[in-house]
């Protein structure tokens, strides 16, 4: 999605043309036009979806966040996109779609792996990953695809955490982005249905052999805590242990690529910052999190309400689908000042890029050493970059990505040597 602001024209626009659900408006153009007029004038919106189901949009930061915080009235075993507001199948089986208290059972146990503690321990192993990444881009210069190079960063930061074999790293984050964006044409491997149906047999297929694997190796990584747990008191089965695999690894690969593509975006438009950033190094953790305020790389999470409720002024009855619009939220400016530039050293910066309450994101600790560890690698390494064509975004309601990003990047050596001559 297009992260400029909104124009005095978009505010104008009439409010029935608002189109919150069309994944090819946020590969084509800027929705935050669309959700500044609806926090002013309509903080609670209802829309249907294609099929015809009713969703009730939110998209003022507190009302976002008091949804989001309260899982006693907004459940998650429904569904928490949009593309499945039908109902998802896996409902109350996988971390992200379940409910309490068996939430906990699952998310409690294997939070530890991702916990500041434990990501600390492996700084120097991450540091070393995301080296061998960037180090023939950043060390020898000129230009390459940033959003493919960024879709293998999360690898370097939970690869191992999760379990996964070395040997699919370069495969799965084409799989996974397949898998939330099937209508992109650059993950689409014919029709949406038909892209579903075969990134879905590739991430089964590997996480059913890695699960026969850690039965006879368990390790201390996600994938062995799962086959151990027993949430409602009964081991789960070899189903739910294959579509918690696949919970984490969708979370983790879809959002972090994103995030660190739209930070160097966002630091080759804004060279000031970028200077800023070298000037003062030190301004590297409060980076990280504007860089996940400013791409909030899921757009929405749904909830489906489980008694009758009121947002806004409006009531709701049991039963009605809610989308809480997090990017409109991390765009409030009754929370964030100047919240359309990207400022490198904004303090505070209460974001909701890793959702917020009970089902908070738990690899929010490694996404952002990882980005964190990436910005150093650029300070230490490069002198400036550019946008070297034109820049491409991810067809999707849910994800915001960028799926082509050129960028011509200028070593500190390079510099160096210009000086020396």
């Amino acid at each position: 999605m297009l992260m400029t602001g909104p124009a005095a024209d978009e505010l104008a626009d009439p409010v029935g043309e608002i189109d919150l659900y069309d994944p090819a408006r946020y590969a084509a153009r800027s929705q935050h036009g669309a959700w500044h007029r609806l926090r002013r004038d309509h903080p609670i919106w209802p829309q249907e979806t294609p099929d015809g189901i009713r969703f009730w949009s939110v998209t003022r930061y507190r009302d976002v966040a008091a949804v989001l915080m309260d899982d006693k009235n907004f459940s998650s075993e429904h569904g928490t996109i949009l593309a499945v507001a039908a109902g998802d199948s896996a409902g109350g089986k996988t971390i992200n779609l379940m409910d309490q208290p068996k939430h906990a059972d699952v998310r409690l146990p294997t939070m530890r792996l991702m916990s500041t503690h434990t990501v600390r321990n492996r700084a120097d192993q991450v540091r070393a990953r995301v080296r061998r990444l960037v180090a023939d881009v950043f060390d020898a210069g000129g230009t390459v695809d940033v959003a493919e190079l960024m879709l293998h960063l999360p690898m370097c930061a939970v690869g191992e955490t999760i379990g996964l074999p070395e040997s699919i790293f370069d495969d799965l984050p084409r799989w996974a982005m397949a898998g939330v964006a099937p209508e992109d044409p650059q993950y689409a491997e014919g029709s949406p249905a038909e892209t579903l149906r075969k990134a879905h047999h590739n991430l089964i297929a590997v996480f059913s052999e890695l699960i026969r694997y850690k039965q006879a190796h368990p390790a201390d990584d996600v994938v062995s805590v799962l086959l151990g747990l027993r949430p409602d008191g009964r081991p789960m089965d070899a189903h739910e242990v294959l579509l918690n695999c696949y919970s984490f690894a969708m979370g983790s690969v879809t959002t972090t690529a994103q995030v660190a593509s739209h930070l160097i975006l966002a630091l080759a438009e804004q060279p000031e910052a970028w200077q800023r950033l070298r000037s003062t190094p030190g301004l590297v953790p409060a980076a990280v999190e504007e860089s996940l305020r400013w791409a909030s790389p899921t757009n929405h999470l749904l909830r489906r309400t489980n008694a009758p409720v009121e947002i806004a002024g409006t009531r709701l009855e049991a039963g009605e689908l809610v989308a809480a619009w997090v990017a409109s939220a991390d765009r409030d400016d009754a929370i964030f000042a100047d919240p359309y530039t990207f400022d490198p050293g904004r303090n505070p910066n209460p974001h909701l890029a890793f959702g917020l309450g009970p089902h908070r994101c738990i690899g929010g600790p490694p996404a952002q050493q990882v980005l964190g560890v990436l910005l150093e690698e650029m300070i230490d390494r490069l002198s400036e970059f550019h946008v070297a064509g034109p820049v491409t975004h991810l067809t999707s309601n849910f994800i915001n990505g960028i799926t082509s990003l050129p960028v011509d990047f200028q070593p500190v050596s390079a510099r160096r040597a210009a000086v020396i001559t």
